[in-house]
């Protein structure tokens, strides 16, 4: 594991940790689930919410949930990156471990289906769930449409969330998925 995987994990944290208290927790992951389905104006109760909250809860069980290192509930920064620097160590574990979670957003985030993100989408999510302000989701943004297209279509999306995870160039567009990175 390097710094720069410690910068980027350290970065999901502060987005993860959606009511702040230094802690990420079953509530905190539902939180971002709901932030989104909010924004996006999709009820509660609708099947898209459903699938979009149980991958939430799946990645809480199966990734965040088994770092908790003293049975106390939540996990902090700490137990989080050592967490992940255990679990995120092979990009071929990627379909079990994030896909799931990243398909259910990318399919919740194509608010008009026809299979890819555009920068408003994009904006839309990053700023719902992680916070990520504006002039920084139009420059990740441009940077991640590797094909200039103007959107992202779910193939660049699953590259970028895995570029962002399991990668170690500190020149990859995906370091700043969640926000710029500050040292």
């Amino acid at each position: 594991m390097t710094a720069l995987q410690d910068l980027k994990y350290a970065q999901w944290f502060r987005g993860a940790d959606v009511d702040g208290d230094g802690f990420i927790t079953q509530h905190d992951v539902r939180m971002m689930s709901e932030r989104y389905i909010a924004a996006r104006g999709t009820p509660p109760d609708s099947a898209a919410a459903r699938l979009l909250t149980e991958g939430m809860d799946e990645f809480w069980r199966n990734v965040i949930a088994p770092m908790d290192q003293d049975g106390d509930g939540k996990v902090d920064l700490r137990e989080m990156t050592e967490g992940f620097r255990r679990a995120l160590t092979d990009p071929a574990l990627y379909p079990h471990q994030v896909e799931p979670v990243t398909d259910r957003f990318f399919d919740l985030v194509d608010l008009d289906g026809d299979g890819r993100i555009d920068q408003a989408e994009f904006r839309l999510m990053f700023d719902a769930v992680a916070g990520v302000p504006d002039e920084n989701c139009a420059a990740v943004f441009a940077a991640l449409d590797r094909d200039g297209s103007g959107a992202l279509d779910r193939a660049e999306f699953h590259q970028a969330v895995t570029e962002f995870f399991y990668g170690n160039d500190p020149h990859a567009p995906a370091n700043h998925l969640f926000g710029r990175l500050s040292d």
